[in-house]
Order: C-alpha cells, then sequence, then structure tokens
C-alpha cells in the first residue's frame, strides 16, 4: 500500500496562513486599488473604513494601518526576518538606520531585523489615469538565537535576478517556478541569503519558491535533500491535484518533505507557495513584532526600544513616500545605491 505524501490539509483564509518552523508568518496581499489621488492615495472615499486599521477588503483593498497612503507605517521588529515577495504593485521601504527602497513588479526585499530595526511599507498609488493593482507576500523566517541580536540590514533580490524554471510537460504545457531561496536544478544557481539568515545554512534547506502552472500542466516536486525538513505547499489560486488528490482553491498541505509529489493543474491552471526548511528547533517567544527564545528576551526587546528607538527615526513623516517617479531603487545605510 502506498502512503499518501499529504500529510495534512487546512483552508487558507483571507489573514494569516498556518506555517511551520523556521517559518513564524506568511500573508497573502491581494488589492484592488483604484487611480491614485495624485498625493499616493486612492482616488476613491474612505468613508465607512477604520482609517489606521482597516482590514476590511472593502471594494476589493484595504488601506491597512495606512491613514493617507496605503500600507504599514513605522513599526519595530527584532529577532527574524522579513521576507516580502512582489507580484504586482509597489512598496516604499524607509527605516532607521536611514536607509530606503522602492521595489516591486517581481522583486524581493529580504529584511534581517536582527537585534531590532523600525521600519515602514507604504503602497504608493502611482498611477493617476489607471487602477493600482498590488498583490504579494509577506513571510517570517525565524532567526536562531545565536543570530537574533545580528546587525540589521537588508538586501534585494531584483525581479531579473532571481532565477527561474520552465518545465514543459509531455503535452507542450508549462509550469514556471521563480526561486526565492533555495536550488531546484534546472533554474540556475540560487541567490545567496543574508548572512545572518537561518536559510544561510547550508543544512537549514530553506526554499521559498511561487509556482505557475497553465491549464492542465503536469510537474514533478522533487524531493528535499535535507533530513528533517518540513515543507508546506499552499495552493492560493486555481485548483488541481497534488499526489493524485484533488485539491480546491485557497487549501495548504502539508507534505512528506522527501517524496516527490506530482502536481496537476486544474483547467484553469494553478498557482502555489512553497515554504520548506529544517527547523530551527527552539523556544519561540513573541509578543507582536518581537520574536526571541524567552519571556525575558522579549521584555528585554520592549525595553530597548523604549530607550533607543532601535536608532530613532530621521524621516519627517510615519510612512514616507519615495515621489511620484515609477522607478525602482534601494539606498543602503552606507549611501550606496543600487538599481535594478
Amino acid at each position: 500500500m502506498t502512503t499518501s505524501p499529504i500529510l495534512r490539509q487546512f483552508a487558507l483564509g483571507p489573514g494569516v496562513w498556518p506555517t511551520l518552523d523556521p517559518f513564524l508568518f506568511c500573508v497573502h496581499h491581494v488589492d484592488h486599488y483604484p487611480a491614485g489621488n495624485g498625493k499616493f492615495g486612492p482616488n476613491a472615499s474612505l468613508q465607512g473604513r477604520s482609517i489606521g486599521a482597516d482590514f476590511s477588503g472593502k471594494d476589493g483593498w484595504s488601506m491597512y494601518h495606512g491613514e493617507d497612503v496605503p500600507g504599514f507605517p513605522g513599526h519595530p521588529h527584532r529577532g527574524f526576518e522579513t521576507v516580502t515577495v512582489m507580484r504586482s504593485g509597489y512598496v516604499d521601504h524607509a527605516d532607521s538606520l536611514g536607509a530606503a527602497a522602492r521595489y516591486g513588479q517581481g522583486d524581493v526585499q529580504w529584511l534581517t531585523a536582527g537585534r531590532g530595526v523600525v521600519h515602514s511599507e507604504t503602497f504608493p498609488l502611482l498611477r493617476e489615469d489607471a487602477p493600482n493593482p498590488a498583490e504579494l507576500f509577506q513571510i517570517w523566517l525565524n532567526l536562531p538565537g545565536a543570530s537574533k541580536l545580528a546587525d540589521p540590514a537588508f538586501t534585494m533580490f531584483w525581479s531579473g535576478d532571481i532565477p527561474e524554471l520552465a518545465a514543459k510537460d509531455d503535452a507542450g504545457r508549462t509550469t514556471h517556478v521563480r526561486v526565492v531561496a533555495g536550488a531546484l536544478d534546472g533554474a540556475g544557481r540560487p541567490l545567496a541569503p543574508p548572512k545572518d539568515s537561518w536559510a544561510s545554512r547550508e543544512n537549514a534547506d530553506v526554499a521559498i519558491w511561487t509556482i505557475r502552472m497553465e491549464p492542465g500542466a503536469r510537474w514533478t516536486l522533487p524531493p528535499s535533500q535535507g533530513a528533517g525538513t518540513r515543507r508546506v505547499l499552499y495552493l492560493f489560486r486555481g485548483a488541481g491535484q497534488v499526489a493524485g488528490t484533488q485539491v480546491a482553491d485557497a487549501t495548504g498541505l502539508e507534505l512528506t518533505a522527501s517524496a516527490s509529489v506530482e502536481l496537476v493543474a486544474g483547467s484553469e491552471g494553478a498557482e502555489l507557495l512553497l515554504l520548506q526548511g529544517r527547523p530551527i528547533g527552539e523556544p519561540v517567544a513573541q509578543h507582536g513584532p518581537f520574536v526571541m527564545n524567552t519571556q525575558e528576551q522579549v521584555m528585554q526587546a520592549f525595553r530597548d526600544y523604549q530607550r533607543t528607538q532601535f536608532g530613532g527615526w530621521p524621516w519627517d513623516t510615519p510612512a514616507p513616500v519615495h515621489g511620484p517617479e515609477i522607478k525602482r531603487f534601494a539606498r543602503h545605510p552606507d549611501g550606496r545605491v543600487e538599481t535594478p
């Protein structure tokens, strides 16, 4: 009797999706923003929204914690990493180290919060003559205890540099796999994670892949190479079969990481996210934006933030926007500027 590689299934709601160690958090933002109002906010009434805490999805979009521009004004983090995978739209980043970036359209920002950083993530609506759709994943990857007080920094993975596999099945239908982290045969050399990341450890076996399958496409997810690796597959658009089991839209599946798993897209195609890694296996003490190993360390994070503001806030607004020009860039704390 063949054992199914599907260990469990669960529904994906509109909020935070379940994750496994070494991941802490995953959310899929999809916002159908209208045209901009010339001030980077929506050219639409905000009546009926809880401004400053609007997660309503009213009319297909949210302001989140933004009051004029959608997004997340300055807020602190310590002890983990955020990996922001843009699929459409733009994010304007600003932080307490003085760094800034505008990225989107397939770019990825990998931020190591380490000992502490305050950052703002706004979603500027740059087009005034057309809608401004935005779609992204934000993923929190834990840091091991030895790295929780590492220097904060961010790394940009520009869209054109991210390895991608285009695999055709016997019928000529294509599966596209973008490799944000981890190695995949045929996709080319993966980009290097930040040096203090759990993903930078060779035996951590961390993988972050987005998978887009044409209607009816078949592709076999290869087995992981690491002992003890855990793997979750999120089918967030479309439907299909996973290891011969019919799976509906908005379904998560924990899989046996050491098994090959055949994926078959349904008649409308399928899009999936893969998160895998060897667990860090340390205690997790979390309170909001601080993730440490003990409650005393969390309380120390609060004391440190109250005392230092993790470097202060060098911007004249809690939610900076980097101008009207549709141009991607990153300016690091040392003044170094990079563009795609």
